[in-house]
């Protein structure tokens, strides 16, 4: 059962678990905290790349702002006709949305990022972010494309990390996590 005390007008919960007693070392909150910003900005420079093109994975004339989309760019390699993907119809599925696909796909690519960055929301943004991920995993199969590794790729190790951030509680150094910790307790929402 939770608990909650009143300070002012402030209510904060008191069944909450903070970064210091999972992680004890210092060293390993700071990596931790380092590892969930990079994997943050990742996301929200993906989601910035994908609207304005500034061209280093999106082109200016593919840009969202310019009527590209932002799906069909990263799929479109996943279901084109000489590529043997055994997940194409399911690709094919997500593109067949349209404009409801691309909004999907950047409202998800830019809240994923805000939230780790910030250090709130870590077990949604793992959980959405794990998915995103293992999806686009399963877009670059099979590794033929000039991969390096026919089994894992950079999705894979994002993957991994997402997991670790929340079980750790990484969002409370060097971010917001304490102070949303004791508003929402540990509940999914943390």
């Amino acid at each position: 059962m939770s608990t909650t005390a009143t300070t002012g007008d402030v209510r904060t919960r008191t069944d909450v678990t903070f970064q210091k007693e999972v992680v004890t070392r210092r060293g390993a909150r700071y990596a931790l905290a380092a590892l969930r910003i990079v994997l943050g900005f990742t996301f929200f420079w993906a989601f910035i790349d994908k609207v304005f093109g500034l061209g280093f994975s999106t082109p200016p004339e593919r840009s969202w702002i310019n009527g590209g989309s932002p799906t069909a760019g990263f799929l479109g390699g996943s279901t084109a006709p000489e590529v043997n993907n055994p997940f194409k119809p399911m690709f094919e599925f997500f593109l067949s949305w349209g404009v409801l696909a691309d909004i999907v796909f950047m409202v998800g690519l830019l809240a994923i990022g805000v939230a780790l960055l910030l250090g709130a929301g870590l077990k949604i943004a793992a959980i959405t972010g794990g998915i995103l991920v293992f999806l686009m995993y399963l877009a670059a199969f099979p590794f033929t494309r000039g991969g390096t590794n026919p089994i894992f790729d950079s999705h894979i190790l994002q993957l991994v990390g997402l997991v670790i951030l929340p079980l750790t509680l990484a969002g409370d150094t060097w971010g917001v996590g304490k102070i949303w910790g004791r508003r929402v307790g540990d509940s999914w929402l943390r």
